[in-house]
């Protein structure tokens, strides 16, 4: 994790830092829905390796845009989450979302 004087100096390299990579923006995507278990998120990110998966999850949570919880159960659940921060970002992730819909659409 970066420290904030780490970080860039444009607001939106910061974010783009943050989040920048196709899978964490994917990983946040689902993670918008719901809290998710490892196997679940790589069965429904078509094409990610099990170590870009763990890396952006890692990566992610130190960072503080998700949540790693660890159920003591046998054999051990662990779901991954959006943290408050990561909730922050639903503004972006839907405004994607829409201009990649309105883009399919021919509607832009």
């Amino acid at each position: 994790m970066l420290t904030k004087d780490e970080l860039p100096e444009c607001p939106v390299a910061t974010t783009v830092q943050l989040i920048g990579s196709k899978w964490k923006l994917l990983i946040m995507r689902n993670l918008m829905m719901r809290p998710w278990r490892f196997n679940e998120l790589k069965k429904s990110l078509e094409g990610i390796s099990q170590k870009v998966l763990t890396d952006s999850l890692r990566s992610m949570e130190e960072d503080g845009l998700i949540t790693r919880t660890v159920y003591p159960e046998v054999p051990p659940r662990v779901e991954y989450a959006l943290s408050d921060l990561g909730e922050t970002m639903h503004p972006i992730l839907d405004a994607m979302q829409e201009w990649g819909t309105n883009y399919k659409n021919g509607t832009i």
